[in-house]
């Protein structure tokens, strides 16, 4: 079995990756399109950027110590966007990433064994985590997604190209499917 050292730098690994890919789908996205639903029963990319640092910072602050559903978060207000510009969405998005992976840093291979509590609820640290970047997943899909749609024909793609894995492949160094 992993260490927990390991199980954790695998996390951060995972949770770098994912905001990766969120930030280089927003950086394709104008202002406006940044804020725009695709309609009246979806969230815009800074209502989902809201809701994805509102509950990295309930979740991870004093992660070891208190339930992750903080009395202080008000989860129904991130879900309206009361952002003054790109740059205030930004920030609090960075926030949130930025509570999220000093937690993550401050983690040590004797948490592994620890038991958190999300909404009442007992978690080991890895399942925690686990479902952490589960949520922040589904969250950063649905980014990439609205992105992709809004810019349409202008559109840089994030992994490998549509019909292009043998290419990608091949420059990896490996000939497979």
């Amino acid at each position: 079995m992993l260490g927990g050292e390991t199980v954790f730098q695998s996390y951060r690994d995972a949770f770098t990756a994912q905001k990766s890919l969120a930030d280089r789908a927003i950086a394709q996205v104008s202002d406006a399109d940044l804020r725009r639903p695709l309609d009246e029963n979806t969230n815009s990319i800074a209502v989902i950027m809201k809701h994805v640092a509102g509950n990295f910072m309930s979740r991870y602050t004093e992660f070891l110590t208190t339930d992750g559903e903080k009395p202080w978060r008000d989860r129904d207000a991130e879900f309206v966007d009361s952002f003054r510009d790109r740059g205030e969405i930004l920030g609090h998005w960075e926030a949130g990433w930025r509570c999220m992976f000093d937690a993550l840093s401050g983690l040590r291979a004797e948490h592994a064994g620890w038991t958190v509590t999300i909404r009442g609820e007992p978690y080991t640290v890895p399942g925690a985590l686990a479902r952490s970047l589960a949520h922040t997943s589904y969250h950063v899909g649905q980014i990439v997604l609205v992105a992709r749609i809004v810019n349409r024909d202008n559109w840089t793609t994030l992994t490998i190209p549509r019909g292009r894995s043998k290419d990608f492949n091949a420059q990896m160094g490996f000939g497979g499917r």
